[in-house]
């Protein structure tokens, strides 16, 4: 049983959770908006894998990284810290967009309107 896996997706989401202390980009932004988003994107995608498991689409792979813990049939632990990572990382790129979005490859808005900037 080996925890590299699990290590490797808990140092990841620690860096997601640090990049959006330092910008404050989700949690820190609006923390009850951010659980709820988070914690329903994570179910969706649980969801969506436990149909695919049940309709035999997916299966879990044999690797020596991984613990070998299932939180349900064919479906590994390392499944929800990596639909964690993945959710959390998205409303992180969301969260910097909509930050940069307005400035970047923009002109400013006298510009976009048609008028002489003086």
């Amino acid at each position: 049983m080996s925890v590299v896996y699990l290590a490797a997706l808990a140092v990841s989401i620690f860096g997601m959770v640090m990049l959006d202390r330092r910008f404050r980009l989700f949690f820190w932004d609006d923390p009850r908006r951010a659980t709820i988003v988070l914690a329903s994107g994570v179910v969706l995608f649980l969801v969506w894998d436990l149909l695919g498991i049940g309709l035999g689409i997916f299966f879990r792979g044999q690797t020596p990284f991984m613990t070998g813990l299932l939180i349900a049939p064919e479906l590994p632990i390392e499944e929800v810290f990596f639909l964690t990572l993945l959710c959390y990382l998205s409303m992180n790129v969301f969260g910097a967009a909509m930050r940069l979005g307005p400035s970047v490859g923009r002109s400013s808005p006298t510009e976009d309107r048609g008028e002489e900037r003086r």
